[in-house]
């Protein structure tokens, strides 16, 4: 029976499984032939998102034989995002290592991903599928064109955002609250708290049963999961920047359609409903969104100071510090 190291860790393994019993024993092998010797003590962190197959009991197999494996599984199927979340809240290793449990990613590339990030000095290394082995138009088109996108709404320069073959410092991966279906944008969710990422080419492995879990079917979830990123970049913490200016924008126009029709009734005696029913309607409609809007972003601002007051986060994050002695207000 192989057993972990007293002092911990060094490196964890994260993989999410779903009805992936054809996989599991392979997987771990495979893995565990990569990690032995040089990549050791090493961790294999386990998710099993409630499969309906065999997983569970490979799992649970595995981890009595192995006692470096944690096998984990939820409590329903809450998809890949949650499912890697529950891993690296478990996961101890300095350096944590997010793989699919369905064989398409290769272990023999993690090597790679950690020499990577031990020579640039990186937070972050993520996988790049150079050569895509799936269909041209179902899944690398639509691909190219969404990580084209994330990359120039985000800033974060790299080609392959879907994977989620990664590796992570700890402190970085720590730090970023996972829902939805974000781990798709944890690259620039970590450059954005101020993380160095790098890309690494990885091999893209033929799916032994031929087929993903995932579809083209999921191009506008990631759509919106883009819009929602971009908002949160730029207008997290100043939300009333982004809702304010089209709410001036309609209250000033339609205060500016609703004082010409006062001023057309008034000095004219025009009847607004018959003359000018079209454009009174969209004053007051103007008028309205305005104003919706203008406190839609207040009530942002004041949930924001609400939760950085609550929960004493700063709006910042430190690289380091100069000078270990604290301030005495006295010269020694």
């Amino acid at each position: 029976m192989l057993e972990t190291s007293a002092d911990g860790p060094k490196y964890s393994i994260v993989v999410p499984f779903h009805n992936e019993e054809e996989s599991v024993a392979e997987l771990h092998s495979q893995l565990s032939r990569t990690m032995a010797g040089r990549f050791e003590p090493v961790e294999f962190v386990y998710v099993d998102d409630h499969s309906t197959d065999a997983t569970p009991r490979l799992l649970a197999d595995i981890s009595e034989r192995d006692q470096r494996v944690r096998a984990v599984r939820l409590k329903r199927n809450y998809g890949q995002t949650a499912a890697l979340a529950a891993g690296f809240d478990l996961a101890q290793g300095e350096i944590i290592i997010a793989m699919d449990g369905d064989l398409q990613h290769d272990p023999a590339d993690i090597p790679g991903m950690i020499e990577t990030m031990e020579q640039t000095g990186c937070d972050l290394v993520s996988g790049w599928r150079k050569k895509r082995v799936d269909n041209f138009w179902l899944r690398r088109l639509p691909s190219r064109t969404a990580n084209w996108m994330m990359a120039k709404l985000s800033g974060v320069d790299i080609h392959d955002f879907g994977t989620t073959f990664k590796a992570y410092r700890r402190d970085v991966i720590k730090e970023i609250s996972l829902y939805g279906e974000l781990h798709r944008f944890i690259p620039a969710l970590a450059a954005w708290n101020g993380a160095k990422v790098v890309e690494a080419t990885i091999r893209n492995v033929e799916r032994p049963q031929g087929k993903s879990h995932y579809g083209i079917s999921r191009t506008g979830r990631v759509f919106f999961d883009l819009i929602t990123i971009r908002f949160l970049m730029r207008y997290m913490t100043r939300p009333l920047h982004f809702f304010g200016p089209p709410g001036l924008g309609g209250l000033a126009v339609g205060s500016g359609l609703l004082l010409w029709l006062f001023f057309e009734k008034v000095v004219y005696g025009s009847h607004l409903f018959l003359e000018h029913g079209p454009l009174l309607l969209l004053g007051m409609i103007l008028v309205l969104f305005g104003v919706q809007l203008l406190a839609i972003g207040l009530l942002g601002e004041l949930m924001m100071r609400t939760y950085f007051d609550a929960h004493r986060q700063p709006v910042y994050r430190v690289e380091s510090v100069i000078g270990a002695r604290q301030y005495t207000g006295t010269r020694e």
